[in-house]
Parts: C-alpha cells; sequence; structure tokens
C-alpha cells in the first residue's frame, strides 16, 4: 500500500494553537505528516528563521499523537514548493504527496513558481481558515490546470500569527511557544507593550 504523506510548510510566525491543531488533525488522516518552518516569497517575516523552526519544534513535541507520524523535516523547507517535493521525493520515494495549505494561500496559488509542474505532482487539501472564504476562482483555476484538489473537513481554531503580532494575544499560542518567545525576547514590541 502507497504511503500517505501531507506536507505541511507554514511561515510559523509565530506557530500557533491553529497550526497544532492542523497537524494533530493531519496525523489522524495520513500515514506521515512532514512540517517545516519556511520563507514565504510573499510575507515579510518578522523573526528569523532559526526562532521559528525552534518554536515549531516545541509546538509538535506538544502534540499527543498515538500514532507518532509528525516530523519537523526542516531540510524540505525552500523558497519554491516544487523543490520542496522534488526532497520529499527523494526522502520518501513513491509514496503519495498532499500539499497542505490554508484557504488565505488559495488565491497565491496562480503566482507560484511552475504550479503547474507542482499540481501534476501532487494533491492538494485546502484547510479553512476562519476569516478566509474558499476563493471558488481559485479551486477552478487549479482545477483547470489538472490538480486534485480537496477542502479539508476541518476548521482550524480561530486564531493566527498575525493577530499575535498585532494584539498580542496570547490564547493564540501554546504554552511552550509563549515560554520561548519570552526567553528569547521574541517580538519584544508586544511582550513589553511598546509601540514599534
Amino acid at each position: 500500500m502507497t504511503m500517505k504523506v501531507a506536507l505541511f510548510g507554514t511561515s510559523a510566525d509565530p506557530p500557533t494553537a491553529g497550526h497544532q491543531a492542523i497537524i494533530r488533525w493531519l496525523s489522524e488522516h495520513f500515514d506521515y505528516v512532514a512540517v517545516w518552518a519556511a520563507n514565504n516569497p510573499f510575507k515579510s517575516h518578522q523573526t528569523p528563521l532559526e526562532h521559528r523552526v525552534a518554536m515549531l519544534h516545541l509546538l509538535i513535541t506538544d502534540i499527543n499523537s498515538s500514532k507518532h507520524n509528525i516530523g519537523l523535516e526542516q531540510e524540505l523547507s525552500s523558497l519554491r514548493t516544487l523543490e520542496t517535493l522534488e526532497k520529499a521525493k527523494e526522502r520518501w520515494g513513491e509514496a503519495e504527496f498532499t500539499l497542505v495549505i490554508g484557504s488565505d494561500l488559495l488565491a497565491q496559488l496562480p503566482h507560484w513558481y511552475r504550479i503547474e509542474d507542482l499540481l501534476q505532482q501532487v494533491q492538494l487539501l485546502v484547510v479553512q481558515r476562519p476569516g478566509y472564504a474558499i476563493d471558488e476562482s481559485s479551486l477552478l483555476f487549479v482545477q483547470n490546470l489538472g490538480g486534485e484538489v480537496t477542502v479539508a473537513n476541518f476548521i482550524g481554531p480561530d486564531v493566527s500569527s498575525t493577530a499575535y503580532r498585532e494584539s498580542g494575544d496570547k490564547e493564540a499560542l501554546t504554552p511552550l511557544v509563549v515560554d520561548y518567545i519570552h526567553k528569547e525576547h521574541l517580538y519584544k514590541c508586544l511582550s513589553e507593550n511598546l509601540t514599534c
């Protein structure tokens, strides 16, 4: 039987309880969940990648998955998802790969590097994020390119990295990530209530 691998890259700036819920859900539906922190060329990042990787590691180790099928696979990280997929194929061979993206990224897909090539090689799973409706025209675009796209029957909690960076909502984060942020003095403006 072909191994089913979920590929889930995230900016993780910082990783939230929402990311954790998605990863936990993926672990119940796939044989293996490969997670990594990435630099998204369409976003500006507030925190250096090494800190985002460390926080993501803490987030993953805090998930009690009975399958033990979640791994931080930082070597998959690339600015181009097609390169990530090539690395995944080197690692897992003939596995069936599903690229997991949030509904907020759906509209960016037409601008991705060699998107047609990518969609021929990987299935797409869109996770609905509160506040980001599924863009039907983007779904149609993916399907017209021959891509296989599924909308997950799961909606993540209403938390986001952006909301944390803008308002310091600690409910968005897990305790281990909050502790790391304080220890490393990240997002300093928030923790000290300064205007930056």
